[in-house]
């Protein structure tokens, strides 16, 4: 199966992965902005979210391999490969095992390290939200904000809400597989796994996920990289401060 993208412009291919509970279309608008310097975007959901197929297997091989089929089905080499998060995982997989794909890598704000699950409050909220009872997205929001106080992470995740049908609304994303398998997420760049070619890690200055104590991991795994901060951005970094994102991203490719 393949993965479902929006793909947006012509020119060199440039792939951008989204993050946990996240979608394609979480980029369309920085997407538009790079499209005008001759790239043609791909915006791909990454399997059991948004529009992607839902499988009971997951973890960073598979969504590796389904990246190798996606480019393979749309005859994509010497990408520019964007992965931000969980995406920033898979990208990373990928350019390992496949650095002929791979022209350019960028991983934002995550490292190669293990991370423990964090995302339990979230996902216990979504798991709350009863469509039966729930008729409007408004109603989605208050019942999601008694789990997740930040009002810019109950958005960014009722992103995922769609109508199932007239008057039933739903979540796009795999919500059970995903959280039976959300130790995966975390899991750590298999340790002899090396991408020689040019790479920046982008991290936000209020961000936890890149410290100081990860740069020397990001370096063996990819030895020709820089770590660039963007400021006045925590993990969302390409949301927060889209601008200053912006630039980085332009000024490596």
């Amino acid at each position: 199966m393949t993965l479902h993208s929006n793909i947006i412009g012509k020119g060199k291919p440039f792939i951008i992965l989204h993050g946990f509970l996240g979608m394609g279309d979480n980029w369309k608008t920085l997407a538009k902005q790079f499209s005008k310097l001759n790239f043609e975007i791909h915006l791909v959901d990454q399997r059991n979210h948004g529009r992607s197929f839902h499988s009971d297997d997951f973890d960073y091989e598979l969504m590796a391999e389904d990246l190798k089929v996606y480019c393979d089905e749309h005859n994509l080499r010497d990408i520019i490969l964007l992965g931000h998060s969980m995406g920033g995982k898979t990208a990373m997989l990928f350019a390992t095992k496949y650095p002929e794909f791979v022209n350019k890598l960028m991983v934002a704000d995550i490292s190669p390290r293990y991370y423990p699950v964090h995302h339990d409050a979230i996902l216990e909220g979504l798991s709350s939200l009863d469509f039966s009872e729930l008729k409007t997205r408004g109603e989605a929001e208050e019942a999601l904000s008694n789990y997740v106080h930040e009002t810019g992470t109950r958005l960014f995740l009722l992103k995922n809400l769609y109508w199932v049908e007239k008057g039933q609304l739903g979540l796009r994303m795999n919500l059970e597989v995903l959280k039976d398998n959300v130790s995966e997420v975390g899991e750590a760049l298999p340790i002899h796994a090396v991408f020689e070619k040019d790479t920046i890690f982008l991290r936000g200055d209020r961000s936890e996920y890149i410290g100081e104590a990860d740069e020397a991991i990001i370096h063996r795994h990819f030895p020709n990289s820089e770590i660039i901060t963007i400021s006045n951005a925590g993990h969302w970094l390409h949301a927060e401060n889209p601008e200053e994102f912006y630039g980085a991203v332009i000024n490596f490719i």
